[in-house]
């Protein structure tokens, strides 16, 4: 029997053992506003209370896996000093993003991330924190953040330096380049590369693979390798990025990249 909750920018499901979460704003590119945060952490705790689910698909409806951050409905925007809200609100909307990394992260299910189209910024945080990753051959990463004039926030820098080392995570977000999927495999952060028209079948095989294993030594695997992550990064834990967030918006150089940004994406849009 499929069990569903309604929500406005994603889709659930679970149907037995099997989970579904999928990013629904196909029109936006699937684009991560405060309204998904809050949604996506909703979900996590939804497939918690499933007690035979054993794996959650994560995927993105339409022509790409998520474009990041939502410039119309950030999370940033709304934690903007002068919205009339206090300093404590403002940063508890900044600390949306990591409160959302952090329950897709812990969930008691393993979790695929079919990638495919882009993953971008908040994206690629998404990504980071399922516990398997499949893209396909088209797929494209890339973390643009500081051409924006902020800092990667959402809990993305500890995860990434824990997936793909120190210097290659300052490297990509510091440069902001794009990196293909094949790179992403070299160094560790996607498992397999597929075509395009095989993604979807290969994620399916991937989860019920994991499916047809006993599933206690699959649970206690997955805790034990999050507890030695966990160790591993003792003191690069993220727990302020909404303090992070509102700091960059007093300076005026990070205001104008992101005035910048902005009006050159849109420039590409038109």
């Amino acid at each position: 029997m499929k069990h569903t909750r309604d929500f406005k920018t994603i889709k659930v499901e679970v149907d037995g053992p099997l989970g579904r979460l999928t990013l629904n704003r196909p029109e936006r590119l699937n684009a991560i506003g405060a309204t998904m945060l809050q949604e996506l952490a909703e979900a996590a705790h939804w497939f918690d209370t499933h007690h035979e689910l054993r794996v959650v698909i994560m995927s993105g409806a339409g022509r790409s896996f998520s474009a990041g951050a939502d410039l119309h409905d950030s999370p940033a925007a709304g934690a903007l000093p002068g919205t009339g809200n206090s300093w404590l609100h403002r940063r508890e909307i900044g600390q949306l993003g990591l409160r959302a990394s952090d329950a897709l992260e812990q969930m008691h299910a393993i979790t695929i991330a079919q990638v495919h189209g882009h993953a971008v910024g908040g994206g690629v945080v998404l990504v980071a924190v399922c516990d398997l990753r499949v893209a396909a051959e088209d797929a494209s990463f890339f973390i643009p953040e500081i051409e924006l004039g902020i800092p990667l926030a959402w809990g993305g820098i500890p995860k990434l330096v824990r997936e793909i080392g120190p210097a290659l995570t300052k490297e990509l977000v510091i440069t902001c380049r794009r990196f293909s999927p094949e790179e992403a495999k070299a160094i560790g952060f996607v498992n397999r590369v597929v075509p395009a028209a095989k993604l979807q079948a290969e994620v399916e095989a991937l989860a019920q693979q994991i499916i047809a294993m006993p599933a206690v030594p699959v649970t206690i695997t997955k805790e034990h390798v999050n507890a030695i992550t966990r160790t591993m990064g003792a003191g690069i834990t993220a727990f302020a990025d909404g303090d992070v967030l509102l700091g960059t918006f007093n300076d005026e150089e990070s205001r104008n990249a992101a005035r910048a940004y902005m009006q050159k994406t849109f420039r590409k849009k038109s």
